[in-house]
């Protein structure tokens, strides 16, 4: 059984702490699907992903090879690519199923933005109210902290 784990960032951008865990993600062998809500979000995340010391292999969805991406960026709830883990962006949607099928489901919100708190939220609160496993994860003090777990 997976857990969801909320990340609330508030020090760091979105596309540092995603990298970041892509790479921890990949460096434990699992495929990921990163889940944005808009293609041009994710054509920004393409290209950098391919850039910089941290390159990434990854696939936009769409594609011919989508199955042979070790990371798939999509704003569909499929994984074509046999992804573990889902990593949600932009209050991209997860299910209380889809945190039970997975190694793990990254929650990556920005702390900075009222909507987007609003969002992680009631995300947060329909995954306690399934039974779902949850941790809530805060940058705040400089560097990540377990909050909460249920």
């Amino acid at each position: 059984m997976g857990s969801a784990y909320f990340y609330h960032l508030t020090q760091h951008a979105m596309e540092d702490t995603l990298t970041m865990l892509l790479g921890k993600a990949r460096s434990a062998g699992w495929r990921v699907a990163v889940r944005g809500v808009e293609a041009a979000r994710l054509a920004h995340l393409d290209n950098r992903l391919w850039q910089g010391d941290g390159f990434l292999a990854h696939g936009v969805a769409g594609g011919a090879h989508d199955a042979a991406q070790p990371i798939l960026l999509t704003t569909q709830t499929d994984c074509p690519n046999g992804a573990v883990c889902v990593m949600s962006i932009d209050g991209a949607p997860v299910s209380a199923e889809e945190v039970a099928s997975m190694e793990r489901v990254c929650i990556l919100f920005d702390g900075m933005d009222p909507q987007a708190l609003d969002t992680a939220r009631g995300q947060w609160k329909a995954l306690k109210d399934a039974g779902a496993s949850a941790q809530y994860w805060s940058e705040e003090s400089g560097r990540w902290e377990k909050k909460a777990e249920t």
